[in-house]
């Protein structure tokens, strides 16, 4: 496996760069987000994938090897080929992604060009246990591990991970701490992975 190629970019197109290596032109594709980190006539190190095929091989390139790892585990999933990996880490960074699967949020992956609503509920079947936990702020949201300080700024934190505006967030926020302060009042902490299911449910119905 190539698990990552350094060298000078000789080449970008819209979806694809080429990186010399050792006087040999790699050709890696790779999304807009990691093209545009990149420039001509720069050194640069993309972590990758190889993909085999009877017909060809092809390389897949990540500005992170985070993107690298996510873009694999999601094509354990049924009908996930490398171009909708790919077309899923161009549309959700991978903590967006891990957000967006442990949340069970539907209308977030239906978001990816080539994915309806029942390839996203089987893809948040299969890979729910796979993907891992986002960083730590998210994990402790989806994980209701949250006080009356902190549940505002992890259910917004999680919501701006899935392409939401913060003006959006606010909204939804706003929508769902009647059900937090109900909670707080009971003497329980608030359960914030239900809160940011609330508060998607409040801007998918907008």
């Amino acid at each position: 496996m190539i698990a990552s190629v350094s060298g000078r970019v000789a080449a970008l197109a819209p979806d694809s760069a080429v990186v010399e290596v050792g006087g040999v032109g790699i050709l890696v594709h790779c999304t807009p987000g990691t093209l545009g980190t990149l420039r001509v006539g720069e050194q640069a190190r993309l972590a990758t994938s190889l993909v085999v095929r009877e017909e060809s091989l092809t390389l897949y390139g990540f500005t992170t090897d985070d993107e690298r790892v996510v873009f694999e585990l999601v094509q354990t999933a049924s009908g996930v080929g490398p171009r909708l990996a790919l077309a899923m880490l161009a549309v959700h960074a991978p903590n967006a992604l891990r957000v967006a699967v442990a949340a069970a949020d539907v209308k977030a992956l239906t978001m990816v060009p080539g994915i309806g609503q029942k390839g996203a509920q089987r893809i948040i079947l299969e890979l729910k246990d796979k993907l891992g936990t986002p960083d730590a702020a998210v994990a402790a949201a989806l994980n209701g591990q949250a006080s009356k300080p902190a549940w505002r700024e992890q259910v917004h934190s999680g919501l701006v991970g899935l392409g939401y505006s913060a003006r959006d967030a606010d909204e939804a926020i706003a929508i769902v701490t009647p059900e937090a302060d109900a909670e707080l009042a009971a003497g329980r902490t608030p359960a914030v992975a239900a809160l940011l299911k609330a508060a998607l449910r409040a801007l998918s119905v907008r």
